[in-house]
């Protein structure tokens, strides 16, 4: 079934990126200093009116780029990230190398993860060793359990409806266990070679079978060397353990009630089985793997004596659009915004088919509480119904973008009064390639992915690779958890 022809029940909708109202392009705040600034300006002439020809013309030029739209952000806010991140570069930020630090556990990992440790703790409910990836610098603590996606492209519509609905669920005992942070569900795709699946179909080949038979096999054999590849997929949860009224004072208590919370999540009929809880070497698995793509089918007992340091890289250089780590060369991509309409439940299926490069899917979630989630809402309706007022005010009539904004703002905040939750999410992708010779076609490889989905815009994660790298991996980082 192709996109287009899911059920009207299949798809996804709801979406809506929050603006807050200004005058024209800008946002609130960037009205409000806009004011302020031609204020002052205005003061300063009636005592200086020659200042007027330095300071109104940077006035208005700074007003300019606020106002204007760079892929999908403010253009003064990219143009200051591409500032911040050349100041870093000349100060020798963006590059890691391991060394020996006199404090042990000091920058373990580089970059948003140089605050985080493994705890290889016991589960009670389980007796199985868990990992937790604990951040030291805000005491918070994430558990990553390990899935199975079953599929669902050939399911009955009514399977995938009832997986939805319990996804939803999910997503709304979120809402009520405050010491959840946040999540998100990474799916890894790794190209394999193909030997296994090879050598398991020629052993198992009847020399007798018909021709037919005998040249599809053969066909499959010859194709399977570019078509097989491993598919690894986890739920990371973050929980904050001392939000609570008897908040625990020592680590292993907050390990236990780390524990306690997460249990509290059943992601049973989701449409996904539950392999287990990530053990501390399936985390160093994954992480060490996720820098040094060669060692990944290297076995367990190569990870488990591997200090939380030694997952990390040995040497990475962050750079604008890339993120160079061990030899490989890795580019993210980041929603750029929301779908403006309902999108079928297999929107992801081309990011998710195999390619010929490495590549992590990544859905990071932050459940908004009820009260939150209602005021959230209901100044998003104000902000859209006054920038319509505003324009008809000028041009006569509201703009039909403006009306729809309008409408959909109204629609959610009917499904929120419904019982629905509100979800700040986001789409994160990285792929991976060995050689740096090999990054256009890597690149080249996700755009045709990202433009097969026909729903979803993205843009290279402009002077954030590392951080975007990082929140696909299980350190404990979450670009929405504050």
């Amino acid at each position: 079934m192709t996109t287009h022809g899911v059920p009207d029940g299949l798809r996804i909708e709801g979406f809506r990126s929050r603006r807050t109202f200004g005058l024209g392009n800008l946002s609130k705040s960037a009205t409000m200093m806009a004011a302020g600034f031609l204020a002052v300006e205005a003061l300063l002439s009636t005592m200086q009116p020659l200042t007027l020809l330095v300071t109104l013309p940077i006035t208005l030029a700074v007003i300019g780029l606020a106002a204007a739209r760079r892929h999908g952000m403010s253009a003064l806010a990219y143009y200051r990230a591409a500032l911040a991140w050349k100041l870093a570069t000349r100060a020798e930020s963006t590059n890691y190398r391991r060394v020996l630090l006199p404090h042990p556990y000091a920058l373990d990992l580089p970059g948003v993860a140089a605050s985080t440790t493994l705890i290889a703790a016991h589960d009670p409910t389980s007796g199985r060793q868990v990992g937790v990836v604990h951040d030291r610098a805000t005491d918070y603590m994430t558990v990553s359990t390990l899935l199975a996606p079953g599929g669902s492209l050939m399911a009955p519509t009514a399977s995938v409806r009832s997986n939805l609905r319990t996804w939803g669920s999910v997503l709304d005992a979120m809402s009520t266990e405050e010491q959840i942070r946040g999540a998100s569900v990474t799916i890894q795709i790794t190209p394999g070679a193909g030997e296994a699946l090879s050598d398991d179909i020629k052993a198992r080949r009847v020399p007798d079978a018909p021709a037919l038979a005998n040249a599809v096999v053969d066909e499959l054999v010859r194709t399977a060397p570019r078509a097989t590849a491993s598919v690894a997929s986890w739920m990371s949860v973050t929980v904050d353990p001392c939000a609570t009224a008897t908040p625990p004072t020592d680590l292993p208590g907050q390990v236990a009630e780390t524990f306690r919370v997460v249990d509290g999540l059943d992601l049973s009929g989701t449409g996904t089985d539950i392999v287990r809880r990530a053990t501390d070497v399936d985390l160093r698995r994954l992480v060490r793997s996720a820098y040094d793509p060669s060692c990944f089918t290297a076995r367990d007992e190569e990870f488990a004596e591997l200090s939380w340091a030694d997952c990390g890289p040995v040497a990475a250089d962050d750079h604008f659009e890339e993120y160079a780590h061990d030899g490989a060369v890795s580019v993210s991509y980041v929603l750029r915004e929301m779908p403006k309409r309902p999108i079928a439940y297999s929107v992801l299926l081309p990011l998710l088919s195999p390619g010929k490069f490495p590549r992590r899917v990544t859905l990071a979630y932050r459940v908004l509480d009820p009260h939150e989630g209602e005021a959230v809402l209901e100044r998003e309706i104000s902000a859209a119904a006054n920038r319509a007022d505003a324009t008809a005010q000028v041009k006569g009539r509201a703009k039909w973008s403006q009306k729809a904004d309008y409408a959909r703002a109204e629609k959610a905040a009917a499904q929120a009064a419904g019982g629905a939750q509100v979800v700040d999410w986001t789409l994160m992708v990285t792929v991976t390639a060995l050689r740096a010779a090999d990054l256009p076609a890597a690149r080249q490889e996700l755009n045709r992915a990202v433009k097969a989905t026909r729903s979803l815009r993205m843009r290279p994660a402009y002077g954030a690779e590392a951080a975007i790298f990082a929140a696909g991996i299980p350190v404990g980082y979450n670009p929405l958890v504050r």
